[in-house]
């Protein structure tokens, strides 16, 4: 048996490439002839494959989203929004000073707020006022009292 010469593995390299350049050019041809025709891949139209790679795909059946017409109770319309995040704030009171006085505020200083000491608290939610309340002390943290809700109808009122 005689071994291999370099002209021997430079004519098989060269037909390895040769086999490559045209399994290319044929993949090429196949895809130009597929977007002059108008058609896409897909489900119907699978991708061109060589001999050695198999694709397969199946079908999947879907569910049709259909309305039947039934609105929804009151129940259901209150589930859609109860794991809506909102966020809740005490307001003590509120202070307009300008940016000259702002910027001489120093540790130890005292802004005067718009509020009469023990008045009630402002709660808002996502910054509409809801209710007023005082502060109570639970387990060694803050917390409000509520003692007067905001109907709905005046919240709405002060919103137009």
């Amino acid at each position: 048996m005689s071994e291999p010469t370099d002209t021997d593995n430079e004519q098989q390299t060269g037909d390895d490439w040769a086999d490559a350049m045209s399994e290319q050019e044929s993949a090429e041809t196949a895809a130009g002839e597929s977007e002059a025709g108008g058609e896409e891949e897909g489900l119907d139209n699978p991708p061109a494959t060589t001999d050695g790679d198999k694709q397969e795909y199946q079908r999947v059946e879907t569910q049709e989203l259909v309305d039947d017409g039934k609105p929804l109770t009151e129940d259901e319309n209150l589930d859609l929004i109860l794991d809506i995040p909102v966020t809740i704030s005490m307001e003590i009171g509120r202070s307009h000073i300008n940016i000259r006085n702002l910027l001489q505020l120093n540790q130890g200083s005292v802004i005067e707020l718009d509020r009469l000491a023990g008045e009630p608290m402002d709660v808002l939610v996502n910054g509409t006022l809801i209710a007023h309340g005082e502060v109570v002390v639970v387990n060694e943290k803050f917390g409000i009292r509520l003692t007067d809700v905001i109907s709905p109808a005046e919240r709405i009122k002060k919103l137009k």
